[in-house]
């Protein structure tokens, strides 16, 4: 006897369309984190890669790799840790502007995340930057994400 249900095929090697692939990396940060893995891979895009130059300059993390593929490549972010307490440098990401609500700032409203002790990476004309880079260039932008 057949069954009248169409088999799914679960693992099929079809990409599926991700609606945030911001979030999916902070995501995938967080959680490594979380594991306390040393190394987390991350599918490469412009943006993830901008994120990823600024939390490197900004000391949040060790560093990273960018590794091309046939189609679209992968980062290799080698998370930070405090060798004595094995505490992570990144306590948190917290996900701003999203795809169903944009959250856009001007100089005169960017946002200081802990009283400047953490960053706000913004989306700006002139690339993605910190919200203190933003200022001093006086630029406003979409606010992507709080790192402290």
């Amino acid at each position: 006897m057949q069954s009248r249900f169409k088999k799914t095929g679960f693992l099929s090697k079809k990409a599926t369309k991700m609606t945030d692939p911001i979030s999916d990396y902070l995501t995938r940060v967080r959680n490594a984190i979380k594991a306390r893995h040393r190394i987390v891979e991350i599918p490469a895009s412009n943006i993830k890669k901008e994120i990823t130059k600024v939390l490197f300059d900004k000391g949040y993390i060790q560093n990273y790799k960018f590794e091309e593929d046939q189609i679209q490549g992968t980062l290799k972010i080698a998370l930070k840790y405090d060798p004595v307490t094995k505490t992570s440098a990144i306590v948190q990401l917290q996900r701003v502007s999203k795809p169903g609500l944009r959250k856009y700032t001007g100089v005169a409203d960017m946002p200081r995340v802990l009283n400047g002790l953490g960053i706000a990476i913004v989306s700006t004309p002139k690339g993605v930057m910190t919200d203190k880079e933003a200022r001093t260039l006086n630029v406003g932008g979409e606010v992507l994400c709080y790192v402290y």
